[in-house]
């Protein structure tokens, strides 16, 4: 089996958060919330990390992560920009909001071959999930959805989306659903339509950390397609990891198994969130699970 790769999602441009947060020191050495991540991967078994990066801050990007990992672990970088389209045999009008993480994924395609794992720069998983993520990829050939309790992923500065999913006796995924402005007070709900949903605190959420093979690929590219058929006029849609694998639940039965983190995840949606999160790594580094400068 080929050895398993780690793509990081670092195209997103923070706009509740009002700048780039892949890029943004939390710790005191200056470290990003990557920088965190890459440490516990490195120490899980990857070898392989390929970023996918936007053009417009790229030779900053890549010039900090190359001088903090590239002795360590290998480095690749691929581009998502909105005119990084199949072949199509209709014309779709340009824009500058950015396709969606399943796009994002996509455009990696020709730099991984085997089994990879997908995780955002700007969320910090915790060292159980690496290392949980990277024992799927290495034995098994399933598809796998590491998801944490709704509870832990809320923010106390304003709402957030997340990917609310149905899980059956086997552990196996039924639906995962995009639930948008979830609120953590008086109690964890949304609304939709006018009707307020309210959800268990153990309830399992997605913060997009995927075991996926390389077939991935292919299927989100014909979805892409038929997405932009149906939606690529308009400016604000996005295509979803999750829009790819409701639809190969479906249509190709394709199993998804739902494995719990067993960790303890931290991020960023607002910048009130900010102080929070360098405490908590102030104290992992002080614990000693991590070095104080990378």
């Amino acid at each position: 089996m080929a050895q398993p790769s780690l793509l990081i999602l670092a195209a997103g441009m923070g706009s509740r958060y009002g700048g780039l947060k892949q890029m943004d020191s939390f710790g005191p050495g200056g470290q990003t919330i990557i920088d965190f991540s890459i440490y516990d991967a490195v120490l899980a078994g990857f070898e392989e990390i390929v970023f996918v990066i936007r053009r417009s801050f790229a030779d900053a990007f890549i010039a900090q992560m190359d001088q903090k990992w590239s002795a360590k672990v290998r480095l690749k970088y691929v581009f998502q920009e909105t005119d990084e389209l199949p072949d199509l045999d209709f014309t779709i009008p340009e824009r500058s909001k950015p396709w969606g993480t399943a796009h994002a994924v996509w455009v990696a395609r020709n730099e991984i071959a085997g089994p990879f794992g997908v995780i955002n720069a700007d969320d910090f998983y915790g060292r159980e999930a690496l290392m949980v993520l990277y024992q799927i990829l290495k034995n098994s050939n399933h598809y796998a959805l590491i998801a944490y309790p709704i509870v832990d992923t809320l923010s106390e500065n304003g709402s957030v989306n997340r990917g609310v999913c149905k899980v059956d006796s086997n552990k196996r995924l039924i639906e995962i659903k995009e639930c948008r402005n979830i609120q953590s007070s008086p109690v964890i709900s949304f609304t939709e339509h006018g009707k307020e949903t309210i959800l268990d605190e153990g309830t399992l959420v997605s913060m997009n950390m995927w075991a996926l093979q390389s077939d991935f690929f292919c299927w989100s590219e014909l979805y892409f397609i038929d997405f932009l058929k149906s939606n690529g006029q308009d400016a604000a849609s996005e295509f979803y990891i999750p829009d790819v694998i409701q639809r190969l639940m479906h249509e190709q039965n394709k199993l998804i198994d739902v494995v719990p983190s067993g960790s303890k995840w931290y991020g960023v949606t607002y910048q009130e969130d900010k102080p929070a999160v360098e405490t908590a790594f102030l104290k992992m580094i002080e614990q000693g699970l991590y070095p104080a400068k990378f």
